[in-house]
C-alpha cells in the first residue's frame, strides 16, 4: 500500500505543462485504467469483508453502514459498492475485465443493479447458462457503449420470463430530491423507456425553443433551465392539484424591511419548503406575484392577516402580452407563456404597476435583469437591452 501512495504523489508531482497533447490523452487513459483497478479492488475487499463480518470489529452491522460511517461514503455509494461485490461472484468474465481495468464501476453497476440473488436462482431453476450472458456482459462492456450493456442486461432478464405477461414498466420508475442546507436541491431519477422519452421530449422541446444568440450556457445548465422553466408553466396554468382549497404556489415569507431594503440581503427570506433566499431574490419573485401583509406580536404570533393583492393583474397581463408577444431580452422571443411581467422600475420603489412600466421576460432574463442587466423601451417601441457595463447588446445587422 505505501508504493501505491508513492506512485501516486509521484503522479501529483508531474507538470502537465510539459506533455504533448497525445501524451496528455494517454496519460488519461491510463489513469481512467487504474482507477477502474482501485475501483474494482476496493469492491473485492469490500465483499471480503462483508463475508467474513469485518465491520464488527468496528461495532457496525454491516459494511454498507460502515462505509457510510467511516471513509463517509454517500448512502448510494455505499450500496452500490456492497450490491457489486455481490454480483461479481457469479459473473468471473466481467469481474476479471474490472479487475484489469477495461470495465467500470458503473458498468458493472449496470448488472448488479438488475441481477441480485433472486434473478441467480431463478436462472438456475431454469438451466439458463449465466456464463454465456457473462462472456457477453464482458464483451459488450469493453467493445461497446454504455446503453448497449443495459441491452444486454435487459436480454437475461426477458430470458427468465420469456412467456409472462408484459411487466408494468410503471413498478421501475424512482425520483428522488434531496434539499441541502444552503437551499439547493439534487436530485436522481430512473424512468422506464416510454416515461424517460416523454421527460426527454419535454426538456428538449423547451431546450430548442429557447437558444438565444450568444447563449454560453452549457447543456447541463440548458437542461436545468429547461426542467425550471417546465415547472413554472405548470404552475402557472392552474392545472395541478389543489391541496387543502389552495393552488399549489411558491410562498416566501420575509420581513418588510428586508424586502424594501435594496441591499442584497443574503438569507432574508424563507420558502415554503425551508430554504432560506436572499432578499433580491425575494424582490424579483415578488415582480409578478400576489404580496399578503402578516403582522406579527414581539412573540412571533400573527396579529392580523391583510388580504391578498395581486401585483400584476390578469387585465394587466394580457396587454402586457399582447404588445411583447414573446420576452422582450435581446435576442430571445421567448413565448408569452414562459413569461413573468418585470417591472422596469420595482413597485417597491415607486415604480407603477401599468403597461408603460411592464416588460415580458422569460424567467432566465428575469434572473439577468435582476442581476446587472437592462431592458428599456425606446420612444420608437423598440425593446433595447444593455449590460451591466451600461454597452448595449445588439442582434444581426445592428451589431456591425
Amino acid at each position: 500500500m505505501s508504493e501505491l501512495q508513492s506512485a501516486l504523489d509521484a503522479l501529483a508531482a508531474e507538470d502537465l505543462h510539459g506533455l504533448t497533447d497525445g501524451a496528455v490523452l494517454d496519460r488519461t487513459t491510463l489513469l481512467v485504467q487504474v482507477g477502474n483497478r482501485v475501483a474494482a479492488e476496493l469492491t473485492r475487499t469490500v465483499r471480503h469483508a462483508e463475508t467474513t463480518q469485518a465491520a464488527e470489529y468496528d461495532g457496525l452491522k454491516s459494511m454498507r453502514s460502515w462505509l457510510i460511517g467511516h471513509p463517509r461514503l454517500s448512502q448510494a455509494e455505499a450500496s452500490r459498492v456492497v450490491r457489486s461485490g455481490r454480483v461479481l461472484e457469479h459473473f468471473p468474465a466481467l469481474a476479471a475485465g474490472f479487475a484489469e481495468g477495461v470495465v467500470t464501476a458503473a458498468q458493472v453497476n449496470v448488472v448488479a443493479e438488475k441481477i441480485g440473488p433472486r434473478e441467480v436462482a431463478r436462472a438456475e431453476e431454469q438451466d439458463i447458462d449465466l456464463g454465456a450472458f457473462d462472456q457477453v456482459w464482458a464483451r459488450v462492456a469493453t467493445e461497446s457503449t454504455h446503453e448497449s450493456l443495459a441491452a444486454a442486461v435487459q436480454a437475461f432478464e426477458d430470458a427468465l420470463d420469456p412467456d409472462g405477461p408484459e411487466p408494468d414498466p410503471t413498478e421501475g420508475r424512482r425520483f428522488t430530491m434531496v434539499k441541502h442546507a444552503d437551499g439547493t436541491v439534487t436530485g436522481h431519477f430512473e424512468l422506464d423507456a416510454a416515461g424517460g422519452e416523454k421527460a426527454q421530449t419535454a426538456i428538449e422541446s423547451i431546450v430548442q425553443a429557447n437558444r438565444p444568440k450568444s447563449d454560453e450556457r452549457t447543456r447541463l445548465q440548458q437542461n436545468a433551465d429547461a426542467f425550471v422553466q417546465l415547472c413554472d408553466n405548470q404552475l402557472a396554468s392552474g392545472n395541478l392539484p389543489i391541496l387543502r382549497t389552495v393552488k399549489p404556489h411558491v410562498v416566501v415569507g420575509i420581513d418588510l424591511e428586508d424586502l424594501v431594503d435594496p441591499a442584497t440581503g443574503p438569507g432574508a427570506g424563507e420558502m415554503g419548503f425551508g430554504a432560506t433566499i436572499s432578499a433580491a431574490r425575494a424582490r424579483y419573485l415578488a415582480c409578478d406575484g400576489s404580496i399578503s401583509r402578516i403582522v406579527m406580536g414581539p412573540d412571533g404570533t400573527p396579529l392580523d392577516l391583510g388580504r391578498d393583492h395581486r401585483v400584476v393583474t390578469p387585465g394587466l397581463r394580457k396587454a402586457v402580452e399582447r404588445r411583447d408577444k414573446s420576452c422582450v431580452f435581446a435576442g430571445c422571443g421567448a413565448p408569452s407563456w414562459w413569461c413573468d411581467v418585470h417591472h422596469l422600475i420595482h413597485w417597491l420603489h415607486g415604480g407603477e404597476t401599468s403597461l408603460a412600466n411592464s416588460a415580458l421576460l422569460c424567467e432566465r432574463h428575469h434572473t439577468k435583469v435582476h442581476h446587472g442587466f437592462r431592458v428599456q423601451r425606446d420612444p420608437g417601441g423598440r425593446w433595447r437591452t444593455y449590460r451591466p457595463d451600461d454597452t448595449e447588446i445588439l442582434i444581426g445587422a445592428l451589431a456591425h
